[in-house]
């Protein structure tokens, strides 16, 4: 089995959306990739910090999903990495009510032994200096490294975010992301300056609109699937990262041709994620479901057309 390695926040959040709201509830970005990758072959591992104020069934949640936690650290005295938001009625712009950094302000990533040669690494939305330095512990090269990031680190820690990008080979992206880290308003020319910072492949991810995949000159879309009801959008580009990266870690391959399915087979996870609040609808699928929601898309985006 090959391995992925996944680092990114372990954390509570609590959230309130126009259908509801929460108490503190699991969340964090390795949550959600680390839960969409169980669903493949592989061997994962999440790096991550916690406070002692995290209950263990939230740790066996993880291990009971075969995810190794051993390079997640638990502070004494700690308290957990806690955010809070609140979804406008069009669930695609929110506020940020509360983010309380605690043990994450500290946080100095272990990768573990085993881990170290890992075939493909995941780096989830953190600090950017806290994604490198997860890159320089490897010890050999990974065949592929994919990076998640967000407008926060463009404000804050530009030089440090441009400097990891490079070292990468994916990058995954919302729409208005990639037009802040480019300049350009098309977002086929955000692709090209973005290729030119580093990475072989850019991935645009546009919500309820699909996601895009650019390689140099080809591009591939992917529909999101059309859903009836939608609860909760907090982790969906996380889960989306997970099938993505869960997917190419079991296929061993990792060329623009079989992206194409990992696109496909994150979407289609994420689209379950969105269906109630935090991880809940991941936690409770079923193989089955994700097999007949495959089908779906397969469905939607194929067809004939007479040239």
């Amino acid at each position: 089995m090959n391995k992925l390695l996944i680092v990114g926040t372990v954390a509570f959040d609590a959230i309130e959306t126009p259908f509801g709201k929460t108490d503190k509830i699991l969340g964090g970005a390795a949550t959600y990739i680390g839960i969409s990758a169980s669903f493949f072959n592989v061997k994962s591992a999440i790096v991550s910090v916690v406070g002692d104020d995290f209950p263990q069934e939230y740790l066996d949640l993880l291990t009971d999903r075969n995810i190794d936690i051993s390079g997640i650290e638990v502070v004494k005295g700690g308290k957990t990495f806690f955010w809070s938001g609140l979804y406008h009625n069009d669930l695609n712009s929110r506020d940020t009510l509360v983010t309380e950094l605690n043990v994450l302000a500290d946080f100095q990533p272990k990768v573990p032994q085993d881990y170290k040669n890992a075939e493909i690494v995941m780096l989830g939305n953190l600090h950017p200096l806290v994604q490198s330095s997860v890159l320089d512990q490897m010890e050999t090269k990974p065949k592929l490294v994919v990076l998640d990031t967000m407008n926060f680190w463009m404000d804050c820690a530009l030089p440090e975010l441009l400097a990891i990008i490079k070292r990468v080979d994916v990058i995954t992206i919302n729409d208005e992301e990639a037009r802040q880290l480019s300049g350009e308003y098309s977002l086929v020319k955000a692709a090209a300056k973005i290729h030119e910072m580093g990475p072989k492949y850019v991935v645009i991810k546009k919500g309820e609109h699909g996601a895009l995949l650019f390689h140099g000159k080809e591009i591939f879309f992917a529909p999101a699937l059309p859903l009836e009801e939608v609860f909760d959008p907090t982790g969906a580009g996380d889960t989306f990262a997970g099938g993505f990266s869960g997917y190419i870690t079991q296929s061993e391959n990792v060329s623009f041709e079989n992206m194409k399915n990992a696109i496909i087979y994150g979407s289609n996870l994420a689209s379950f994620c969105v269906e109630k609040f935090g991880t809940e609808r991941m936690v409770d699928l079923e193989e089955a479901e994700v097999v007949s929601r495959l089908k779906q898309f397969k469905s939607l985006t194929q067809f004939d057309i007479e040239l």
